[in-house]
């Protein structure tokens, strides 16, 4: 390997692992671009198999960096050995990072990686392209997408607008605009600062803009956060403490008129703290409140097991999950498989999914926009709750990611929903970081990680409907492929011109 080559693949492992700084907790947001900028400066000029191990070995470092705490989960708290949590953490980092290497391996086969065209139009465009794939194919995980590193930015006013990939492209945009300044002509770096310019101006004034419209009610809100570990809280023992925690944790909230409760807070079924959950009723509706609890239940009709969150009253409602987490709610693996889990002791038993598009949950005058645990990630899953759902409601076990980064890069996530969807977010944890987040993204209130909390607050039902509501990713989907279509066939036509 030439010496050249090997300097661009020593920037862009650096870049990779220093940009999840760009991210929750650490939130130095202006890395982001810079970190990409490398990238594409790496992808100038590359054969197809340069552009693609350039991408890959950036994914590599970016994915393992920022989501080391997989193993965490694995290891720790899925009682994983350590050989094999650490092999499943690399495989399914070595999966997301073929992302990034297809989106070399594809700019240098069909397109032109050189120049000012292509470092501010057709590398943002096929990365976005590439990272919208990565957040729906073998079910998605879109986690670090670039976009949500700008939630405390000025471009945090594209969620409303085009969702969290118009916000990536106006980061991978803005890389391009770097590159551009360092190495493009003279005439060109001019034209990069106009494109800065049209990338962060409209977006100053974007974020600063509201789509949406508040009704008419305060409503009071609780989030009871038990701060229960992981690592006990399936122990029979811990079944009457948990009970006992919640129950005081409502208490105290009483007279508010949403008291909220994480994912799975109680560790039984439904059916089998039945008892137990109308006494919770009764004693939050003498006094008008309203609690809403994750729990598991069994599904009615066939009798497996659902993760759903269920709005107490006098005829309760539920949501169930219906986004699983592959190999943690359900293991698409063939029998032969089940039986190697089951010899090593691993859990590997399927939680059946909920129906794609379930109605909001009505409480008083509010309707709920219901998504638990990384549900929240997938933001076009939600816009079926818009306009009718005037609240967002994300429940949480954030407890699987221990004390890593995780739980903050989840929050920010959260963020970016609340934003795209022009509504307030409440957003209860086992073991934080709960939220309320307003309808622009903005953290409102937030609790304290790892211990018992009851974050108290006020917010409003908005109504209205974003443009992202309206058109979702197909626009951002479409407008990058028009990106891509015309340098095709302006590449055709300058080649035809110049023979």
């Amino acid at each position: 390997m030439r010496d050249s080559a090997r300097l661009k693949l020593v920037g862009v492992v650096a870049a990779g692992l220093l940009l999840p700084l760009a991210y929750a907790p650490f939130g130095w947001f202006v890395l982001a671009p810079a970190c990409y900028a490398v990238l594409f400066y790496a992808w100038t000029n590359s054969s197809p198999r340069q552009a693609a191990l350039h991408g890959f070995a950036f994914g590599l470092a970016s994915f393992l960096a920022g989501m080391y705490w997989i193993f965490i989960s694995v290891h720790e708290f899925g009682r994983a050995p350590i050989a094999l949590a650490a092999l499943l953490t690399l495989a399914l980092v070595a999966v997301l990072s073929v992302f990034p290497a297809l989106a070399g391996w594809a700019a240098a086969r069909w397109f032109v990686t050189t120049g000012p065209w292509a470092w501010l139009g057709v590398l943002p465009a096929v990365w976005v392209l590439t990272e919208w794939c990565r957040g729906w194919v073998f079910s998605g995980l879109g986690w670090l997408a670039a976009g949500y590193s700008q939630a405390d930015s000025w471009l945090i006013g594209y969620a409303p607008v085009g969702g969290i990939y118009l916000m990536s492209w106006a980061v991978l945009a803005t890389a391009g605009v770097l590159v551009t300044l360092g190495s493009g002509p003279r005439r060109a770096r001019w034209a990069a600062l106009l494109a800065a310019a049209a990338i962060w101006v409209p977006a100053k004034f974007l974020s600063e803009h509201r789509w949406t419209q508040p009704d008419s009610e305060i409503v009071t809100v609780a989030l009871a956060q038990g701060a229960v570990s992981q690592d006990l809280k399936w122990q029979p023992d811990q079944l009457l403490p948990t009970l006992e925690l919640y129950r005081d944790l409502t208490t105290a909230a009483l007279g508010s008129a949403l008291i909220l409760w994480p994912e799975a807070a109680i560790p039984a079924a439904y059916g089998q703290v039945q008892r137990y959950l109308d006494q919770v009723d009764q004693l939050s509706r003498a006094r008008g409140s309203t609690v809403l609890l994750g729990i598991l239940r069994e599904n009615p009709d066939t009798g497996a097991i659902q993760n759903a969150l269920v709005a107490l009253g006098a005829t309760p409602q539920f949501y169930v999950k219906r986004h699983l987490v592959p190999f943690g709610e359900y293991f698409p693996v063939p029998q032969v498989v089940r039986g190697w889990l089951r010899r090593l002791e691993l859990p590997y038993s399927d939680i059946e999914p909920g129906p794609p598009a379930q109605a909001p949950l009505t409480v008083g005058a509010q309707r709920l926009g219901v998504t638990i645990c990384y549900e929240d990630l997938f933001g076009a899953e939600q816009l079926h709750y818009i306009p009718a759902a005037t609240l967002l409601v994300n429940v949480s076990n954030d407890a699987w990611f221990g004390r890593s980064i995780a739980p903050h890069q989840h929050l920010q996530i959260a963020r970016i929903r609340a934003a795209e969807a022009g509504r307030y977010m409440l957003r209860a944890t086992n073991t934080g970081v709960s939220a309320i987040i307003d309808p622009s993204g903005r953290l409102i209130a937030r609790s304290p990680q790892f211990e018992p909390h009851l974050l108290k607050g006020a917010v409003q039902g908005f109504t209205g409907t974003t443009p992202y509501a309206w058109w979702g990713n197909y626009a951002v989907v479409l407008a990058a492929l028009l990106v891509l279509v015309g340098q095709g066939a302006m590449t055709k036509f300058t080649m035809r011109f110049a023979t």
